[in-house]
């Protein structure tokens, strides 16, 4: 899983990773926030309207969510429990509140933190995207700063100073996930009992 605060440069440092990785499958969220300007329903996120995202919420469709400035959030767990079900590793672009959840249910997901190198930095990227107000970005700045403070209840922080190197950073944690004791027992289970039980 993977939090950052907006503008930390999470969706690029993920694009990369899928280039990168691609056994690797990202989990399309659902929110009540309308699209940005390119962003498609069903591939960027699953947009759906309050009262849909309650309703599939009181369904016990979700695996966590969350209400992050002023919209709800979620991950499907029917969706998820599938793909994971199909052996593929699974990505979640998540925030604090839904990691913690996560970490209850899943408790050997691994979580990564992205920070940014510094405020006026996530103040420049949100001002480059041009699609907030000065009063929504201070919102989302004085927020961040909240976020931020929960980094150290995930297993890695990745500093996003150099772009290159926080992908590199993140494809050697999901390498090395990968290849725990109990995830290669899962992933390998016949060649390693063959290997045990000749």
């Amino acid at each position: 899983m993977l939090a950052a605060p907006s503008g930390a440069g999470k969706t690029s440092i993920v694009r990369a990773l899928l280039e990168r990785e691609p056994g690797m499958r990202l989990s399309i969220s659902y929110t009540t926030r309308p699209p940005r300007p390119g962003e498609t329903d069903g591939a960027d996120y699953h947009f759906v309207d309050e009262a849909r995202f309650m309703a599939l919420k009181e369904a016990g469709e979700f695996l966590e969510h969350a209400f992050v400035h002023g919209n709800w959030y979620a991950t499907s767990a029917t969706w998820l429990s599938g793909e994971v079900q199909a052996g593929h590793d699974m990505l979640l672009e998540i925030d604090w509140q839904g990691a913690r959840q996560v970490r209850t249910l899943i408790p050997d997901a691994v979580l990564v933190f992205i920070l940014p190198p510094s405020l006026a930095t996530l103040r420049e990227r949100l001002e480059k995207r041009g699609t907030d107000s000065q009063e929504v970005i201070a919102r989302r700045l004085e927020a961040a700063r909240e976020e931020m403070r929960h980094c150290n209840d995930f297993d890695y922080v990745i500093m996003n100073q150099d772009f290159a190197r926080a992908v590199d950073d993140l494809s050697v944690i999901v390498r090395a996930a990968r290849l725990t004791a109990s995830r290669q027992q899962v992933r390998h289970a016949a060649l390693i009992a063959k290997l045990l039980n000749p």
